[in-house]
């Protein structure tokens, strides 16, 4: 479980009583899918035959221009961490960092869950020290806008995180 119990109203939009902007919102489902694409082809590499990850990082991307509404994003979100489920290793943990970064769309505060995902991919196909190339890697494509609240997010969650976020 990546989700804190008690929601960070942070990452709630403003319109459901938190204070997250649309355009601050956008901006974490961007990261989040860039850090699930930069892992993408170690599921890619083991089931070639496989869209669904690709199409769910596609799809919040979309979501973003306005091409998707959220309920398709979060629809493709799911179709990810389906094939995620019968797979071990990187694959594995590639394939849930596109769902997370899908339904980043439904609840902002999933952009951890594609990060540490992403990482947690890097490390079972590389070590732990690729996984921390990987979260500086991460770290340094935070838009400006969002970095202190993603960092911020990292400090608060890292220990439900796998304690990715550690340098």
């Amino acid at each position: 479980m990546i989700l804190p119990k008690v929601r960070d109203p942070r990452f709630v939009t403003i319109r459901r009583g938190g204070t997250l902007t649309d355009g601050d919102h956008r901006l974490l489902a961007l990261w989040a899918a860039e850090c699930a694409e930069h892992v993408l082809g170690l599921f890619e590499a083991e089931q070639p035959g496989d869209p669904r990850p690709r199409r769910a990082v596609e799809t919040v991307r979309g979501w973003v221009r306005g091409e998707f509404r959220m309920m398709e994003t979060r629809a493709a979100g799911g179709h990810a961490m389906g094939a995620a489920r019968e797979l071990r290793g990187a694959a594995r943990h590639a394939a849930y960092a596109a769902g997370q970064a899908a339904v980043v769309a439904h609840v902002a505060a999933h952009e951890l869950g594609a990060a540490a995902y992403a990482i947690k991919a890097v490390r079972a196909a590389e070590g732990v020290a690729a996984g921390r190339a990987e979260c500086r890697w991460q770290r340094e494509r935070l838009p400006q806008e969002i970095r202190e609240l993603v960092l911020d997010d990292q400090r608060l969650r890292n220990e439900i995180c796998w304690f990715v976020f550690e340098e």
